[in-house]
């Protein structure tokens, strides 16, 4: 028998992109984001869908960068983006992506 769900759903966004580096652009992003979702995850991908362009930081230092920057958002999680963002946001629960205009 499935469990009773008590309230409104739960929120959940996911925010991708390659974060390199992280700018106060993207962290407005995820600061409106963390206000309007009950949970947002930031999920930084490993390269930029731009072949030509070399990263100038590594995966694991934008996830680090990310974490610190976002530690007083209790609501906001990082992690890295392996596979097809479907997939990542379907095993993570989220029905929202998230995405600023430039």
């Amino acid at each position: 028998m499935p469990a009773v769900q008590h309230g409104p759903p739960t929120r959940v966004a996911v925010y991708p992109g390659s974060f390199d580096p992280v700018t106060c652009g993207h962290l407005d992003i995820i600061r409106r984001g963390a206000a309007l979702f009950d949970r947002l995850i930031v999920a930084v991908a490993s390269a930029s869908s731009d072949s030509g362009k070399w990263p100038l930081f590594s995966t694991e230092e934008r996830v680090s960068l990310l974490k610190a920057e976002t530690a007083d958002l209790a609501n906001v999680e990082v992690d890295e983006l392996r596979g097809l963002l479907v997939h990542f946001a379907q095993e993570h629960g989220a029905g929202i992506i998230l995405k600023g205009l430039r």
